[in-house]
């Protein structure tokens, strides 16, 4: 059933919209005392990923999946791992390809509906240590990554997947790409773009023969860079075949495990189509936080170290593992 808890979180009262309550946390928060232990591993693919440990001997395992352009020392991904570090669990904050600092080795390079790669990561996490169970958390598009692999997850520790958490997710692709297309989300489209064009100009640099940059000159929406770009790199038809493809709205109803959704209404990213009320009526273990206010992965606490998406999460997972917590936020 939804959870309509509109009034449980009330932002600093300098962060009057959605745009300041996005926009600030992201260029000022930090989290201090994370100390990750890195892993790198190897894909059967031959290319690589940098994972980031945080290991206290737990029974229980949480990975955590950052958004588009993000990685582990994200403000939101840290303030995750700190509490959850502090809760009991071990914690797997792990980097998508190309975003770890290092740019990848093959033409891959990673998008809201890849699960192969966190696949490989889980897969590799269950056989490093015998946990007795895991849990999947996703902050944007790495909640639509644990969403969609929740819902087809295949592989031999399926049966310890406990429950799902996944904060800000552009769960319809294409209502979230006509916000990056419209003032005020153009804003965020453009910063993303530029970043993503860096990427794709050193991919063509490494692969000319299957990456032609040139066509960067012809994107003029970001319609257009998936029509360019992310459809033929990974496989799909064409851009409209991506968007079905990657969407998690569209498996949401094959989620067997529990899953706690934390959106926010005036998100200036996510369109309506990314707030699954109706589907979360029907299903009684889809828990949906949909907040009034919050922004995007914003969700930040007057007075208060972590979010309210962060202590939410914590207590959630607390619970569905059967735990108690060692300590409180502070």
């Amino acid at each position: 059933m939804p959870v309509y808890t509109r009034q449980s979180f009330i932002p600093p009262s300098g962060q009057a919209n959605g745009h300041l309550q996005t926009i600030v946390p992201s260029m000022f928060r930090k989290i201090s005392g994370v100390e990750y232990k890195r892993e790198r591993i190897t894909l059967q693919d031959g290319d690589f990923l940098d994972l980031d440990w945080i290991k206290q001997d737990s029974a229980h395992l949480i990975i955590l999946t950052h958004g588009l352009e993000g990685h582990s020392q994200r403000h939101y991904i840290t303030g995750t791992a700190k509490l959850l570090q502090a809760a009991g669990f071990d914690v797997l904050a792990w980097n998508c390809r190309s975003c770890s600092g290092e740019m990848n080795k093959t033409p891959k390079l990673y998008h809201h509906g890849d699960i192969h790669d966190i696949r490989e990561v889980i897969v590799h996490a269950l056989k490093n240590k015998a946990y007795l169970s895991y849990s999947l958390i996703g902050y944007s598009m790495g909640g639509n990554i644990s969403i969609k692999y929740a819902a087809l997850a295949k592989h031999p520790g399926k049966e310890l997947l406990n429950s799902i958490a996944a904060v800000s997710t552009p769960m319809d692709l294409r209502s979230s790409i006509l916000r990056l297309e419209k003032w005020p989300g153009k804003f965020y489209g453009r910063r993303f773009f530029k970043r993503l064009e860096y990427k794709i100009r050193l991919k063509s640099a490494q692969f000319p023969d299957l990456i032609d940059a040139s066509l960067l000159q012809q994107v003029k929406t970001w319609r257009d860079f998936d029509s360019y770009f992310s459809a033929p790199m990974n496989g799909y038809e064409d851009e409209e075949a991506f968007y079905d493809g990657s969407s998690a709205i569209n498996f949401l109803d094959k989620v067997e495990r529990p899953l706690l959704l934390i959106q926010a209404q005036n998100d200036p990213i996510l369109g309506p189509e990314c707030h699954p009320i109706a589907l979360a009526e029907q299903m009684e273990h889809i828990h949906l936080d949909l907040q009034y206010l919050g922004g995007h992965t914003g969700f930040v606490v007057k007075g208060q170290e972590h979010t309210y998406a962060e202590m939410k999460i914590r207590d959630w997972m607390v619970e569905q593992h059967g735990m108690e917590s060692k300590s409180e936020s502070k």
